[in-house]
C-alpha cells in the first residue's frame, strides 16, 4: 500500500497522472502572486543553419493576458515563446505547441525536437555531464511552420493574478478554455487567422490538443492538422485500478518491448527482430490474455497453466511472479521485478533507461532513471537560455514540471475517465480536412503504444475520416526526440505531415 501510495506521488512529477480522482499535490507551495505586468514582450533575432539552409527568424517571449470576459479584469497572464521566419513565403503555416502534464512546461518539445534550439544530449539521449549546453537543432520544425509555445497557467511563468483565480485553471475544462483563448488571441494580435494552422501536443498536451480541436472549431478556428505525441485521450486505458484490467492488456506489448530491449526474453524471442517479438506480444494480449482476465476464477487448470506460461515467456517476468499477481502486474511492479536480480529498475517514460532504488525489495520504484536523466540538462539549459538569448529577465521560477499546480487537478468527470478523444471525433466529423499524425515510443511505459492504437480504433470513424490519421513508431520512450535517430524521423514525419495536410 505504501508503495502504490508512493507511486501515486512520483508520477505527478513525471508528466501523466494516471489518476482521475484528485490528489494533493505532493509538495505544496503557498500561494504566489507574482508581479506581472501586461508589458510589451521581448523581441530578438537570430539565424542558425538547418541542413543545407540559413533561417533568419524573429523570437518573441512574454504574456497573454486572459481575461473574464464578463468583467474584463485580468486573471491568469499565459507565458509563450514565438519562433516566426522573417520574410516568409505566402500562406506560411502557424503551430501552437504545449507539452503535457498537468503541470509541464512546453520545454519538453521546445528544447527537445521543435525549437531552432536544442538541448545536448548524448546520441542515445542519455543525460551528458554538466554543465549542460544547448546547440543549433539542424531538426528544427521552423523550416516548415512557424511555432508558439505555449505555457498553460501553473506552468512556465504563466501564473494566475490572485491565489482565488488559481483554481478556474486546473481542470480539463478550464485549461481548454483558457490555452483556446490563448490561440484566439494570438491570432488576434499577430495577424495570424488566415494562416495554415496546426497543434502539436505531447502526453497530457495530446489531450489538450484533442479537446481544443473541437473547442477552437465551434470559436471559428479550423484547424489543418493535429499532431500528438506520446498520445493520452481516453485514461481508462492508463489508470491501474481496481475494476479495470485495460490497461493491464494494453500495455503488455510494452513489457515485451523493454525486456527484449533489456535481453530478458528466452534466446529465440531475442533472436527475432523487435517489430517481430510485438506481433507475437500483441496477438497474446488481445487474445489468450484478455480471454484469461474476462474468464478470471472459471478458468480451467489448463487454460491457466497456458496463459501464465505465456505472460512470462513475452514479459520476462517468472512465472512464479505472474502467478504470485493473480496474472495483474501493473506498471510500478513490472518496473521493480523485471530486473530486480540485477538490483536494477527500469524507466517510467523510458524504458531503456536503468536505475538503482536503496534496496531490490518492495513493488514500486524509488524514482524514474528516465525522468531523473532529462529533467536537469532541460531546466537548466532553459533557465539559461530564456535570459541570454532570448533577453526575457525573471525572478520567478520557470516550473519545468510540478510545483505550479496549487491545487487537486479536476478531472471533469463523475464516476468515471477523462477522455477528450470524444471532442476529436467530433471535430473530424465537422472538419473532414483537418488530419492527425500520432507519434508513439515502444519504449514509453507512460502511454502505451498499444494504449493509443486501442483508442484510435474505438473512435467509430467513417472510413473517409479515419483515411486522415497516420501513425508512425520510433525506438525509444515518451520523449522519442531525445534519441539522435527518433528525433530525425521524427522531424521527417511531421515534416511529410504538414506538407500533406496543406490546401493544394
Amino acid at each position: 500500500m505504501l508503495a502504490t501510495i508512493f507511486l501515486s506521488f512520483l508520477l505527478l512529477f513525471q508528466g501523466i497522472i494516471p489518476n482521475q480522482t484528485p490528489v494533493p499535490n505532493p509538495l505544496p507551495k503557498p500561494p504566489e502572486t507574482p508581479q506581472v505586468t501586461d508589458v510589451a514582450p521581448v523581441v530578438t533575432k537570430h539565424s542558425i543553419r538547418a541542413g543545407n539552409r540559413t533561417l533568419n527568424y524573429t523570437a518573441t517571449t512574454g504574456y497573454m493576458p486572459i481575461r473574464n470576459d464578463r468583467t474584463g479584469e485580468t486573471e491568469a497572464r499565459i507565458f509563450f515563446m514565438a519562433y516566426t521566419l522573417d520574410n516568409p513565403p505566402a500562406n506560411r503555416p502557424l503551430m501552437f505547441s504545449f507539452n503535457g502534464g498537468p503541470g509541464s512546461a512546453s520545454v519538453w518539445l521546445h528544447l527537445g525536437a521543435l525549437g531552432p534550439r536544442r538541448v545536448k544530449m548524448l546520441d542515445d539521449g542519455f543525460m551528458p555531464p554538466p554543465p549542460y549546453q544547448l546547440e543549433d537543432n539542424d531538426q528544427t520544425w521552423l523550416t516548415e511552420t512557424d511555432l508558439v509555445f505555449i505555457d498553460p497557467v501553473g506552468t512556465g511563468y504563466s501564473r494566475a493574478t490572485k491565489p482565488e483565480f488559481a483554481q478556474k485553471f486546473f481542470s480539463v475544462n478550464g485549461d481548454l478554455e483558457s490555452v483556446g483563448e490563448f490561440i484566439r488571441m494570438y491570432l488576434g494580435r499577430y495577424e495570424r487567422w488566415n494562416a495554415p494552422m496546426f497543434l502539436v501536443g505531447e502526453s497530457y498536451g495530446t489531450t489538450r490538443a484533442a479537446g481544443l480541436s473541437n473547442l477552437l472549431f465551434e470559436k471559428g478556428i479550423g484547424l489543418n492538422g493535429i499532431l500528438l505525441v506520446s498520445n493520452v485521450m481516453s485514461f481508462q486505458t492508463i489508470r491501474f485500478a481496481e475494476g479495470n484490467d485495460l490497461p493491464l492488456i494494453l500495455i503488455f506489448p510494452s513489457y515485451t518491448a523493454t525486456a527484449w530491449y533489456h535481453k530478458r526474453l528466452s534466446p529465440d524471442l531475442q533472436a527475432k527482430s523487435l517489430k517481430q517479438v510485438l506481433a507475437e506480444a500483441e496477438n497474446f494480449a488481445s487474445g489468450e490474455f484478455t480471454s484469461a482476465l474476462i474468464k478470471a476464477d472459471r478458468l480451467t487448470p489448463t487454460e491457466r497453466q497456458s496463459v501464465l506460461d505465456n505472460f512470462s515467456k513475452y514479459s520476462g517476468l517468472s512465472r512464479t511472479f505472474v502467478e504470485q499477481n493473480n496474472l495483474r502486474v501493473d506498471l510500478g511492479e513490472f518496473l521493480k521485478e523485471l530486473m530486480r536480480d540485477r538490483r536494477l529498475t527500469t524507466g517510467r517514460l523510458d524504458s531503456r533507461f536503468t536505475g538503482f532504488d536503496r534496496d531490490a525489495a518492495g513493488n514500486g520504484i524509488d524514482f524514474d532513471p528516465s525522468m531523473t536523466a532529462i529533467r536537469p540538462p532541460y531546466t537548466s539549459a532553459f533557465n539559461d537560455y530564456v535570459r541570454r538569448e532570448l533577453g526575457f529577465k525573471s525572478d520567478l521560477e520557470y516550473f519545468i514540471l510540478g510545483g505550479g499546480i496549487t491545487s487537486p487537478w479536476n478531472w471533469n468527470v463523475n464516476n468515471g475517465y477523462a477522455d477528450t478523444s470524444v471532442a476529436l471525433n467530433a471535430a473530424m466529423r465537422k472538419n473532414p480536412y483537418m488530419k492527425i499524425f500520432v507519434a508513439s515510443g515502444y519504449y514509453d511505459m507512460a502511454t502505451p503504444y498499444y494504449a493509443t492504437e486501442y483508442t484510435l480504433a474505438a473512435m467509430n470513424l467513417e472510413p473517409v475520416l479515419r483515411k486522415n490519421i497516420s501513425v508512425s513508431y520510433y525506438e525509444a520512450g515518451h520523449m522519442m526526440y531525445i534519441e539522435k535517430n527518433s528525433l530525425r524521423k521524427l522531424k521527417e514525419d511531421a515534416a511529410r505531415f504538414i506538407q500533406s495536410s496543406l490546401p493544394r
